[in-house]
């Protein structure tokens, strides 16, 4: 049995594109002869549709949509398409989330998804009901094929990357019932552990039950998610015989022989690594998000610091260089390497480049404001007043060009600012995306190095790779006046926001009481902003945004 699976990037939303997208392919996969051809999941509504479930006449074209694709896919070929189907009428929210199969104009079977998963940034329980089990296998050219839909998998093997959530084991159903295929239709979002962790996970499943197993996932960026694609297979030991690129969209082929319950492939191919991988989802994630909210260009602010530099880097290999607008807005507090390093960048992405000094905006600002301000008392000794002035001029700025040209601006700060709260309010906060809102300090100068390694050259200036970051919102400023040394700041961030660790248990890692505290207390005084910043690309298993919901008025710092 020879068999395709087509790792697309659909669009939230859109039904017709999606659909004809589905159609292409499988016209070409009946004119190649291939017996079966598989989609992601819900790859006819775009994954996740979100609340679009709770509009109805959304969920009756949807319905339209698959009913009227299916009478088309006409040919000997089977279809498997992701997308939403009817629970039935005693069903309290009256949808399932499913896998379609469909033969010559026909839908053969439907396939409800088993386990919803409800947590970090999931909320399928939200729109649909679990699909009736156990689940049995269907027969496709003889062969009794077991289908599950992403999370249904999740709960098989014990692993670095699982928690046991539910009590059903759909594969293990599947394998009890003869299954001699496994299939898995997949959205599963990147992030770094996933990236490292997914693979070994599924092969451990085919291995554990010794059964071949096939997985194709959704590749593309749907506003902070990311999808990597890297569709596989994986014979009954558990080795990996074929394996689709990462990040694109791609077609995979495999031979399944039923006599001998073997898979065969030629396409392998080579999965980047960790850092590389993250390169690629973050420009990924730029130029979907761009695109799929109809715009085509950015803009945004460089200062000459390394953040801005990653930002523009990712926006000139997302979008192309002639779709990216850098300013530069340097006031009094400006040193002139910066302005000149942020120059250098810009002719070395080859992206347009323009000079507008802020400082007598800033001053008409000191002499409007001052007079008024001189009775209102500082709150404290670190009053940041004129330094978030300064910033919130470069967002008039930013977004006037933004305006002009019909660009997106992005923002630029990374998460460790946003954690701590080192960062403006309507000021470097503001944009249509924080594309680094999920990626540390740290993070940031090892993917500023790999895009540089990947060049050949200093993309992004050797200066200012080398120099103490700084804001340079005042005299001599450097980040590390306010904030610890970022190795330090960045692992104590790590165990609080995404290990969720006591500050006992990270001051027993090796920090310091009071700085594990100032810390604390900087994250907890901050979700205010958080709540206010643009949606971040996540790459992590504990971002900022959907998957992270702590009160902002609270007590406490648990």
């Amino acid at each position: 049995m020879r068999i395709r699976l087509v790792q697309l990037n659909p669009t939230v939303g859109d039904l017709h594109g999606n659909a004809a997208r589905i159609e292409q392919y499988a016209a070409r996969a009946c004119q190649d002869g291939v017996d079966l051809v598989v989609y992601p999941e819900l790859v006819l509504t775009g994954y996740p549709p979100r609340d679009l479930l709770d509009r109805p006449g959304f969920v009756s074209r949807a319905l339209e949509t698959t009913a009227a694709l299916a009478a088309r896919l006409r040919g000997r070929t089977w279809v498997a398409l992701g997308t939403i189907a009817r629970a039935p009428e005693t069903s309290s929210r009256g949808l399932h989330n499913a896998v379609v199969l469909v033969r010559d104009g026909r839908v053969e079977a439907t396939i409800a998804k088993r386990l919803l998963p409800t947590y970090d940034v999931f909320d399928e329980d939200r729109w649909f009901e679990p699909g009736p089990g156990p689940s049995e296998p269907v027969s496709i050219e003889g062969v009794p094929v077991g289908w599950t839909v992403c999370e249904d998998v999740w709960n098989t093997v014990p692993s670095a990357l699982t928690v046991r959530r539910y009590t059903a084991d759909p594969v293990a159903e599947l394998a009890g019932r003869g299954a001699r295929l496994l299939v898995n239709v997949a959205a599963s979002p990147f992030t770094r552990a996933k990236w490292t962790g997914r693979p070994g996970m599924l092969a451990a499943i085919a291995a554990t039950h010794r059964i071949p197993m096939l997985f194709v996932n959704q590749v593309g960026g749907n506003d902070d998610l990311l999808f990597d694609g890297s569709s596989e297979a994986w014979d009954a030991q558990g080795r990996s015989v074929a394996c689709a690129a990462s990040f694109v969209e791609e077609v995979l082929d495999v031979e399944y022989e039923a006599a001998l319950g073997a898979l065969a492939s030629s396409r392998r191919a080579e999965r980047p690594t960790e850092t590389a991988a993250l390169v690629e989802a973050l420009a990924m994630g730029i130029r979907d998000f761009v695109r799929k909210c109809g715009l085509s260009r950015v803009v945004l602010g460089v200062s000459g610091g390394i953040d801005s530099a990653l930002v523009a880097a990712l926006a000139a290999r997302a979008l192309g260089p002639e779709n990216v607008l850098a300013l530069s807005m340097p006031t009094r507090y400006s040193s002139p390497e910066s302005v000149e390093d942020a120059r250098v960048l810009c002719e070395a992405l080859g992206v347009a480049w323009r000079l507008v000094p802020i400082d007598p905006i800033f001053q008409a600002h000191l002499d409007t404001l001052e007079p008024p301000l001189a009775t209102a008392q500082a709150q404290s000794a670190e009053d940041a007043t004129w330094e978030n002035v300064q910033a919130r001029i470069r967002a008039a700025v930013l977004m006037a060009f933004a305006n002009r040209t019909g660009a997106m601006l992005l923002a630029t700060g990374n998460k460790s600012e946003l954690a701590t709260g080192y960062c403006t309010l309507y000021g470097d906060m503001a944009g249509g995306l924080a594309p680094l809102g999920d990626v540390y300090k740290t993070e940031v100068y090892r993917l500023a190095r790999e895009i540089n390694l990947q060049a050949g050259r200093a993309v992004i200036p050797e200066r200012t790779l080398r120099k103490a970051p700084s804001a340079e919102l005042r005299p001599n400023q450097t980040d590390q006046d306010t904030l610890p040394p970022y190795d330090v700041l960045d692992d104590i961030l790590a165990r609080y926001v995404e290990r969720a660790q006591t500050a006992d248990a990270i001051v027993a890692a090796g920090h310091d009481l009071e700085t594990v505290r100032r810390v604390i207390r900087m994250v907890v005084a901050s979700e205010h902003k958080r709540r206010q910043t643009p949606p971040v690309l996540i790459v992590s298993g504990k971002a900022f945004g959907p998957g992270r919901r702590i009160p902002i008025a609270r007590a406490g710092s648990d």
